[in-house]
């Protein structure tokens, strides 16, 4: 007999649940009144569950762990065609090409555009895009992800600074600026979506971290779009870990601290560039690396991150880090205590077991 397919896995993780409306994070939390660093934080560990808000993290963990966030700036990546086509640039490939995501409007937001081939697209600005290929190669029907070549009036990043808009899904309420969808350490431009797991930290709070003993680290990897994962294995994604963040990861680890990843963007370039030792190396690259309880981290020995779909293939990696029954347990709190969900939602750390 086949296994069942992913998404049925992860559904069967969590009894098929479901979102409620309630708890969808329609917009950024300081149009409701909260400071970024006072989401809610859940905590899933060694001891069980417990309640927080986000600006404990100092008191969460201790003198000598290290936090290892995702510099990625988020661009302006999707760009309107005409009252029907809107396409979302989502990852900028070698020579001079992207992967791309045709789009139909629908509302203030966007559903998958099915039935696009091949061709040359007239974008605004004089630009040209040219669809070549679905992507990766030999994906199957629908073909949500194309790879194109590109005639622009400048740099990509002008070019979307210019003409484009965050890409924004049905959940959220208005449009937001570009300023709503970085983190306060945006400074490579790259991300067609945001690092969200990054998006709670604040200027104070990562000061009252170092206060407390617990280092900063950046590494860089340019987010995809995340519209496809209905069960679909996360795409090849760029990334840049720089010789001080891997020394730093190593002095941890060997110290006897612990590695805490924000967002499973850091986890997959460290857990791509580590060796069968657990020793962290520096390096750009492309990393399509899936981590889940088939692949578990050797680096990593925490997480900070977002509450996620049921269908998302980050829940695979959740489950690495904390355990299927653990997993489970925290998914089903969070729905019972009211946590929300998304970009502008609330957190989870998860600590090793």
């Amino acid at each position: 007999m086949s296994p069942a397919p992913a998404a049925l896995r992860r559904a069967d993780l969590l009894d098929g649940f479901t979102i409620p409306t309630d708890l969808e994070a329609t917009r950024p939390p300081e149009t409701r009144g909260i400071r970024r660093d006072r989401v809610r934080l859940m905590t899933t560990g060694p001891e069980g569950i417990g309640h927080h808000v986000f600006s404990d993290l100092p008191v969460l963990l201790t003198t000598g762990d290290l936090v290892v966030v995702n510099d990625s700036a988020t661009l302006p990546a999707a760009v309107m065609v005409d009252r029907s086509l809107v396409i979302h640039f989502s990852t900028r490939l070698p020579g001079g090409l992207h992967v791309v995501e045709p789009r139909r409007p629908s509302g203030a937001a966007s559903l998958p555009y099915e039935g696009i081939g091949p061709g040359r697209l007239s974008l605004p600005g004089g630009a040209v895009l040219e669809l070549l290929a679905p992507y990766p190669h030999g994906a199957g029907e629908p073909h949500r992800l194309w790879v194109a070549r590109t005639e622009l009036p400048g740099p990509t990043t002008e070019y979307l600074t210019t003409w484009g808009r965050p890409i924004r899904y049905r959940h959220t309420d208005g449009p937001y600026k570009i300023e709503a969808y970085q983190t306060i350490f945006a400074r490579i431009p790259g991300s067609a979506e945001m690092p969200s797991a990054g998006r709670p930290f604040t200027e104070h709070l990562v000061t009252e971290l170092t206060l407390s003993g617990v280092a900063i680290a950046t590494l860089t990897l340019h987010t995809g779009v995340s519209s496809l994962e209905a069960g679909e294995d996360p795409y090849p994604e760029w990334f840049e870990i720089p010789e001080p963040t891997a020394a730093l990861v190593n002095h941890t680890s060997s110290s006897g601290g612990r590695v805490i990843a924000v967002g499973t963007t850091v986890v997959r370039a460290l857990e791509t560039t580590a060796d069968s030792r657990g020793v962290s190396h520096p390096g750009r690259s492309w990393t399509d690396l899936v981590i889940g309880p088939h692949h578990e981290p050797g680096v990593v020995d925490g997480l900070v991150t977002g509450w996620h779909e049921p269908e998302s293939t980050h829940l695979d990696l959740l489950e690495a880090f904390a355990g299927r029954s653990a997993l489970a347990n925290s998914y089903r709190a969070a729905l019972e205590c009211g946590y929300l969900w998304h970009e502008f939602g609330d957190s989870h750390l998860i600590l090793p077991r």
